[in-house]
């Protein structure tokens, strides 16, 4: 296996095409921000503006300007996002919403606690790239708000009756474990310390069940399995992309039984969730095996791929372990058959169970500047640490 030349198609990819996308059709140059709702050749379709999208273009910009080159257009190109989310973004209680118009009117009052994450997130990258303040205190001042409201994180938009079946979701330590890196330049140590081991015990030890040896997507306040649909959900892409969150803080203090069994459960996660018949990993599941509640559970994700990609070369080149270097081809050759559009650039998002083109969509609601710029840049670094033996580094 060329490490070195997987690590140039993944570098090429970002730079030379994915990132050049984005740039050259989805900066709003009239009000600001981005469009995020582009078609095959990046025609903007709908003008409205997801303040997670936002976020995660800001954030995406400003970690390669401050990670791969310090180029100017990559700096402005955050500067002016940022702009458009500071004055229109939030509500008077600092909450950020959930969507706006394409001036800056809010559409989707703030119910939604991962805008808030990804604001944070991308604040805090800006900051470093600028060191203005300004940017680190919006940073800072969001993550407190996440953390008062991750007990109840809708607040009054919260629609379940209380009490009857009190669950807790995976999404939000999974994303705080990835996060408090994010921004740690901005925090207090022991604000750090306290906020990684939280989440590595919610991870691994509330939602992994190693009875089943799987993540679950929702458990019992006391880390218990709940048979219901919500309770007996499987989404195999969120549990492996959390794996290398694992092994990213794992690594920080050499926890190399961390590391093993984040390694692990990516195996047995990506063994579970494969499909055997079509390749590729489901959507979702039901852990018994009952029909989803879910009606898309059997499409193929780009997220859920790139992001398996990036836990695979992690756990390789953290444990030389062979099963994740022949998964990684495995999961690279079904990756790079399907989404990527050669003709037009970027990738498609959203397969059917064959793995044909489902929607024709480069962004939209859901899909936007994150998930495929964040990947290939984990992935050719990655595989350039690999390939360069450099201290730490495990080959076989």
């Amino acid at each position: 296996m060329q490490f070195d030349k997987y690590a140039q198609l993944y570098k090429n990819a970002l730079l030379d095409d994915v990132i050049p996308f984005w740039l050259r059709n989805s900066g709003d140059t009239e009000f600001g921000g981005y469009f995020t709702c582009l078609d095959r050749t990046g025609e903007v379709f709908d003008t409205d503006k997801f303040i997670w999208l936002q976020c995660r273009q800001v954030w995406c910009f400003s970690m390669l300007y401050n990670q791969v080159e310090q180029k100017t257009e990559w700096l402005d190109f955050a500067i002016q996002g940022a702009a458009f989310l500071e004055k229109h973004g939030r509500d008077q209680e600092g909450n950020w919403y959930f969507s706006l118009t394409r001036q800056g009117a809010p559409l989707i009052q703030p119910y939604n606690i991962f805008s808030d994450c990804f604001a944070s997130m991308a604040f805090g990258q800006l900051f470093k790239a600028t060191g203005n303040s300004v940017y680190g205190q919006i940073a800072l001042d969001t993550f407190h708000g996440i953390l008062r409201k991750r007990d109840n994180t809708k607040g009054i938009y919260n629609k379940n009756y209380p009490g009857t079946r009190p669950l807790q979701s995976f999404a939000l330590p999974m994303i705080i474990c990835n996060l408090v890196l994010e921004i740690e330049h901005l925090l207090d140590p022991v604000l750090v310390s306290d906020s990684i081991a939280k989440g590595i015990h919610a991870v691994m030890e509330e939602f992994y069940q190693p009875d089943l040896g799987i993540i679950l997507e929702n458990v019992t306040p006391d880390g218990k399995f709940s048979d219901s649909f919500e309770g007996r959900l499987v989404n195999p892409g969120h549990g492996l992309e959390s794996m290398w969150f694992m092994m990213d803080l794992a690594r920080r203090t050499s926890d190399q039984k961390l590391i093993r069994k984040a390694v692990d459960i990516t195996l047995n996660l990506l063994e579970y969730g494969w499909d055997k018949e079509y390749g590729g990993i489901f959507y979702f599941m039901d852990v018994k095996g009952h029909p989803p509640l879910q009606l898309e559970w059997d499409q193929k994700l780009w997220w859920v791929h790139i992001e398996t990609l990036i836990s695979l070369l992690k756990g390789y080149q953290l444990t030389g372990d062979e099963r994740c270097r022949a998964w990684f081809e495995k999961v690279h050759d079904y990756t790079w058959a399907h989404f990527p559009d050669p003709e037009n650039g970027e990738w498609f998002g959203y397969l059917n169970r064959e793995g044909k083109v489902l929607l024709p969509l480069k962004g939209g609601k859901w899909k936007g500047c994150f998930h495929v710029p964040r990947g290939l840049f984990q992935c050719w670094k990655t595989l350039e640490a690999i390939s360069a033996k450099e201290p730490g580094v495990i080959t076989v």
